[in-house]
């Protein structure tokens, strides 16, 4: 009984001293997690203005409102230029930023893995298994979004603009729920087309179908090159997720929400009609030219991309998928030693 006493006692500290060690180990993952959002968060921030610079270069509408100002003969012309590069951008710019948000949390939480599992290994003399040239060569990635994906993105939204939005007379009164469905039908275009032309609906945009670019050059590849290619393999299968799909349209949802209600901001009744005001219902009465509505989607841009944080921002790095979702993909890198194999 005794010996049986003493072997329970040693058990019973053993698994203590487990226990214990299993805590510090999940204590320590929870704040780097937390950490590596915060990072994510100010990751974001800082790309917003390169994002905007760079949908405004493509889609200049400065240069039209600037000719506007001298009246000139084709007006008209010009008014109808302005409509479309107006809605597109504000179109692109909320399409472009939900992305933004959603891929950095997938690309940073996977390297947020890695380091983590880096940090409690690499003390036993192993290989790093994110050492620095890979980061910068994995996150350097996110440049397609801002290049080549962005030019496609646009391409495709100024065609759905053009069909939806291109018909309607700049004197024709519009109320906000009708500016909505016009907007809801320009991303029923959008997305049926990406549906149509790629396996993936929205995430070419975000990264290429490029793994076989360094695999073809496979004899000259380093160990670096080899790990780059798996990182950006594994994000790919997390875009192809439909978790991730699921994450982007509410973050879709949110964005063109938002996007909408700036709008409404600018929809006031008449002072004869204020009484409905109060009422939820109340700017459904309310109607305003497409041309002023214009100027008013055009700027919408700065709203969307700000680096201070808009509520559009804020809206978009506040939901609760987004949160779960980053933590699903940190815990599946950072947990399983067997998958970075």
């Amino acid at each position: 009984v005794y010996l049986l006493g003493k072997y329970a006692q040693a058990k019973i500290q053993e698994l203590q001293e487990r226990e214990a060690v299993e805590y510090i180990s999940q204590a320590r993952r929870q704040l780097h997690f937390e950490s590596n959002q915060r990072t994510c968060n100010m990751t974001v921030l800082s790309m917003l203005p390169t994002l905007r610079e760079a949908i405004m270069h493509h889609l200049h509408s400065e240069s039209l409102t600037a000719l506007l100002k001298s009246k000139p003969a084709n007006k008209v012309e010009i008014w109808e230029d302005l409509k479309i590069i107006s809605f597109t951008r504000s179109i692109v710019a909320v399409y472009s930023a939900c992305m933004l948000v959603v891929l950095l949390r997938v690309q940073l939480n996977i390297i947020g893995g890695y380091l983590y599992l880096d940090n409690s290994v690499t003390k036993n003399g192993t290989t790093p298994l994110a050492p620095p040239e890979v980061q910068q060569q994995y996150l350097s990635s996110i440049q397609h979004l801002l290049g080549d994906g962005l030019i496609a993105l646009i391409t495709v939204v100024k065609k759905a603009v053009q069909e939806v939005v291109g018909p309607v007379s700049l004197k024709q009164g519009l109320s906000l729920q009708e500016l909505e469905q016009h907007v809801v039908r320009v991303r029923q275009l959008v997305e049926d087309r990406c549906v149509s032309y790629n396996r993936r609906p929205l995430s070419w945009y975000m990264m290429p179908d490029e793994e076989n670019t360094l695999a073809a050059q496979a004899s000259g590849l380093t160990g670096n090159d080899i790990t780059t290619i798996k990182l950006l393999n594994e994000t790919r299968d997390m875009l192809d997720s439909p978790d991730f799909n699921t994450v982007l349209n509410t973050c879709l949802s949110r964005g063109f929400s938002r996007f909408l209600d700036n709008i409404a901001e600018f929809f006031q009744p008449s002072q004869g009609d204020s009484t409905h005001c109060s009422s939820p219902d109340g700017l459904s009465h309310v109607s305003l030219p497409l041309a002023k509505i214009i100027p008013i989607a055009n700027g919408q841009i700065h709203s969307i991309c700000s680096e201070i944080p808009s509520h559009f921002v804020q809206d978009l790095l506040m939901i609760d998928q987004v949160k779960e979702f980053a933590a699903n993909v940190y815990e599946t890198f950072s947990s399983h030693c067997d998958l970075h194999k």
